[in-house]
């Protein structure tokens, strides 16, 4: 525990914050910027005398529930939580679950990426979102239930012919797919959903099984790969996936190169859409 920096980030953010933020008067005796002591420890459902000790550097070691009552009345950002437990010598405790919900600004750009099919993945491999042209190349995930959505369960579970989209790296998807949940299995140790998965897969698929084994977690970057799209054939695609770490989602990007046959079929599929070209009306 490190008090003397402890105190000095607590006044700090103190300080930082306005009161009619957290819904007290601002009023016309208030001397000291941000809120007060009491206040705070109110917030926080402590003890003024407690809660002063501690911006003095000299309370003792608060708990878990004292730390996140501090959170609560501070209104700190995530970075800034996992920061107060640090600093009070209590790592925080891993969250209970991959995070879902896609960041808005995220959202926002899967609409701005012409050309580009986009798809957001949680740490398990299930598909939060998308743009039309992922959609358009993929297929239309809004009419998939959630666990339909999950792509490690796909690749070792689902035996239909193209159900992994023709890609041509399927060997490799299921690779690194066992490779990321065993990661994403070590930092949610204690999600259902995360467990429930690989014993699903476990009983399921001898291959994910033989993977799962080999204990690896070294995922090697994907550059390229070619779908098997049957409107428009085989279409070849850059691959690049961004790692959102605040919600450890990525963002995943396929592009064609420029002037290639398969950015005219990318092309072609953007004014598509998800129609089917191929069924007569």
């Amino acid at each position: 525990m490190d008090r003397d920096e402890l105190a000095a980030f607590l006044r700090d953010r103190r300080e930082r914050i306005r009161p009619a933020e957290v819904g007290l008067p601002a009023g016309p005796r208030r001397r000291t910027p941000g809120l007060r002591r009491e206040e705070v420890a109110q917030l926080a459902f402590i003890s003024t005398e407690y809660y002063t000790r501690l911006e003095q550097a000299r309370g003792p070691r608060p708990s878990r529930e004292v730390l996140s009552g501090l959170v609560r009345a501070l209104r700190l950002t995530d970075a800034e939580r996992d920061h107060l437990h640090h600093l009070a010598g209590a790592p925080p405790a891993p969250p209970p679950g991959p995070p879902r919900e896609v960041r808005q600004s995220i959202l926002d750009l899967l609409t701005r990426l012409p050309g580009t099919a986009a798809i957001v993945t949680s740490a398990i491999g299930e598909v939060l979102a998308w743009n039309d042209l992922a959609a358009a190349l993929m297929e239309d995930f809004s009419a998939l239930s959630r666990r339909d959505r999950n792509l490690i369960r796909r690749v070792f579970l689902d035996s239909r012919q193209g159900a992994l989209y023709g890609v041509s790296d399927g060997a490799e998807f299921a690779r690194d797919s066992a490779q990321r949940l065993r990661a994403a299995s070590a930092r949610y140790p204690d999600s259902p959903e995360v467990t429930g998965l690989v014993a699903e897969l476990l009983a399921g698929s001898e291959e994910f099984t033989r993977l799962w084994e080999a204990y690896d977690v070294s995922v090697l970057p994907t550059l390229a790969k070619t779908f098997q799209h049957p409107v428009v054939g085989p279409l070849t695609v850059n691959c690049d996936a961004l790692h959102v770490p605040d919600r450890d989602q990525r963002l995943i990007l396929y592009t064609a190169t420029p002037g290639s046959a398969s950015e005219e079929a990318l092309r072609l599929l953007s004014v598509v859409g998800t129609q089917r070209m191929d069924v007569s009306g």
